[in-house]
């Protein structure tokens, strides 16, 4: 198998095996070949996790912050040091392109570590003059924050997640996707590389069981998860009935709004890049793409001219721009929304099946598809499919699109695009989303705060707003003068 790892879990600075663990299968998207095969975590390793969590978080705690930083830094070296063997790892692992890969995951990740390891000496407290006496705040951490990955991004939100919580002095527990468990023990071994204290970053692979236990323990005091609304309905109530702290970054069916005056080359651009990139399994993705009535089949034409171009191939050749779906049942769920679309009475314009690629028979490929004449009510644009299944929709009136993109319970991202500034600014303002885009979409630097409303999550990751989230504030008063009493 080659992409084995040493041992299934990283705990306390090394690897280490769960003898009483559920084996199960890493699988290559684009054949089928199993990659790896790994053990969940059995109640030993968890608890091992834990303890070395514990004692790891109060040496790292005690680090000054910028060390913290330095380690951080020296971290994000590593990963781009050893970037295209990460990029082939993720590509092995997920079925993403190699052309992906190269630049969205493991090199994403080491901006992610150098933001946050850039941050670590300016985490400071105020000073609050009480005219004589005073009061100051300090930053602590948290403790042990628990974070579980999703399969479309493993190595990216591994470090979106471990980044803040340990810039903040946090041990943390990180638990892939079982999809994808193979990139988070090279994190593990980066990190460690750098200089960071065992136990401060652990990595323990299973299923939903071993995460129910991990929220549950009475050691966690965060959980963080990038996953489905169901997924985070889960976690939420059994976070909120021990009381844990959560961020969450769940699913959307985001709007891509586009004007009679926009660029239409630039917003198609942006439509194949909200649609299409990863194969189309993105959270953030814009997959309801309104346009104006005005543009609507010149928008269309120019779409399915460029899809035409797209190139499904081997996700190892760097000349390849869509690989398979990550698995059979991602598959065969992007395939019943391709029929669903049809049935509902949807025009396809493009895709709508399995793809045939040469040399990779059993490969979870399938065209990227594009549906027009989309109604509102159409499962397809209502419900999230995480492919790449692109729905357009007429609209004519700035107030009517705008209710309509708000019409979802999902709430994570929107975009807009058009040429009037003023109209720009005023559509963002009126959308029911965290993060929005003017004129691009689904740009999501280090820097900016990325989250959403409603039902797509709670809390901010990213930026200065994700120290909130890793962090509590201790208020101190100090009194300069007497103390009066009644008596």
């Amino acid at each position: 198998m080659r992409a084995q790892p040493q041992a299934s879990h990283f705990v306390g600075g090394s690897y280490q095996e769960s003898r009483a663990g559920t084996p199960f299968d890493s699988l290559y998207p684009a054949t089928g070949e199993v990659i790896a095969r790994i053990n969940t975590a059995d109640d030993a390793i968890i608890e091992a996790a834990v303890q070395a969590a514990t004692a790891g978080q109060k040496i790292w705690a005690a680090t000054p912050p910028a060390e913290r930083g330095r380690v951080l830094r020296r971290a994000a070296d590593i990963l781009r040091r050893d970037n295209h063997a990460l990029s082939v790892l993720e590509t092995l692992d997920t079925g993403k392109p190699l052309q992906e890969t190269l630049v969205a995951d493991a090199a994403s990740g080491a901006d992610c570590l150098e933001y946050y390891g850039g941050l670590a000496a300016t985490l400071t407290g105020e000073h609050i003059d009480l005219g004589g006496s005073f009061a100051y705040t300090k930053r602590e951490p948290l403790g042990i924050c628990f974070g579980i990955g999703a399969w479309n991004y493993p190595i990216q939100i591994a470090c979106w997640k471990a980044a803040p919580a340990l810039v903040c002095g946090n041990a943390m527990i990180f638990k892939p996707s079982e999809v994808t468990p193979l990139s988070a023990l090279k994190l593990a071994e980066a990190l460690s590389e750098a200089g960071l204290p065992d136990g401060v970053f652990n990595v323990l692979q299973g299923f939903g069981d071993v995460g129910a236990k991990l929220v549950a323990h009475p050691a966690i005091a965060k959980v963080s998860l990038t996953g489905s609304v169901p997924t985070g309905a889960k976690v939420a109530a059994l976070a909120g009935e021990h009381l844990k702290k959560t961020t969450l970054e769940l699913g959307g069916k985001s709007p891509l709004i586009v004007f009679g005056d926009a660029d239409v080359d630039n917003a198609v651009s942006a439509a194949i890049n909200a649609n299409f990139y990863s194969t189309g399994q993105i959270c953030s993705n814009g997959t309801r793409v309104f346009v104006h009535t005005d543009i609507k089949e010149a928008f269309l034409a120019r779409l399915a001219e460029r899809t035409s171009k797209a190139v499904l191939g081997d996700p190892l050749d760097e000349t390849t721009n869509i690989g398979p779906l990550v698995s059979r049942q991602q598959f065969d769920k992007v395939m019943h929304y391709m029929q669903l679309g049809q049935r509902e009475g949807a025009r396809l314009v493009c895709g709508g099946s399995a793809a045939t690629v040469e040399s990779f028979p059993d490969g979870y490929f399938v065209q990227p598809t594009v549906f027009a004449d989309v109604g509102d009510d159409m499962r397809i644009a209502r419900e999230e499919i995480f492919g790449p299944v692109l729905s357009v929709l007429d609209f004519t009136g700035e107030d009517e699109v705008v209710r309509r993109a708000n019409d979802t319970e999902f709430g994570l991202a929107a975009g807009i695009f058009t040429r009037d500034i003023q109209r720009a600014h005023r559509v963002i303002d009126a959308l029911q989303a965290g993060t929005c885009w003017i004129n691009t979409y689904n740009l999501t630097p280090i820097e900016m705060p990325f989250g959403g409303y409603k039902k797509s999550g709670i809390g901010r990751e990213n930026g200065h707003a994700a120290i909130d989230y890793y962090s509590q504030v201790k208020s101190v008063y100090v009194e300069m003068g007497g103390v009066e009493a009644a008596f």
